[in-house]
């Protein structure tokens, strides 16, 4: 079946996204603790205490939505569970951030912000991968 070009579009669109997502999760996994604690000391002693599983999850989470974006491109329903998959590993990889932490004592309301637009970019791509399978696109 023949897609539109926005596909490819948003396609690389979501792949960047995801991507940047996968540079972060690196960035954050192997940071140096203690230079970080010079400049916020709060998030320095957070990232040391967050369990595995909290970690676990942010991995599950960046690499199965760039493994389902990687899918989409190929037109493989397969992308469809895998971010269904992503999008309940960031509900609870911030859920620990949220209500395992004191994190919007510390940081504020605003902490909130970037972490629900990173929900809100997991429920777009699924709902986009869901709408493609459904039309036959993906298969």
């Amino acid at each position: 079946m023949k897609v539109a070009g926005s596909f490819i579009v948003i396609g690389i669109i979501f792949l960047a996204w995801n991507l940047m997502g996968c540079a972060a999760y690196l960035m954050q996994v192997t940071m140096d603790l203690s230079e970080l604690a010079k400049t916020d000391p709060y998030m320095a002693r957070t990232f040391a205490q967050m369990p595995q599983w909290a970690w676990s999850a942010y991995a599950v989470a960046v690499w199965g939505a760039t493994i389902a974006t990687i899918l989409l491109l190929m037109k493989r329903r397969l992308a469809v569970p895998l971010y269904a998959i992503s999008l309940a590993a960031v509900v609870i990889q911030f859920g620990y951030s949220f209500l395992g932490t004191d994190l919007l004592a510390v940081k504020g309301v605003m902490a909130a912000a970037f972490p629900l637009f990173i929900f809100i970019m997991g429920v777009v791509q699924l709902l986009y991968a869901r709408s493609l399978a459904n039309k036959g696109i993906i298969r």
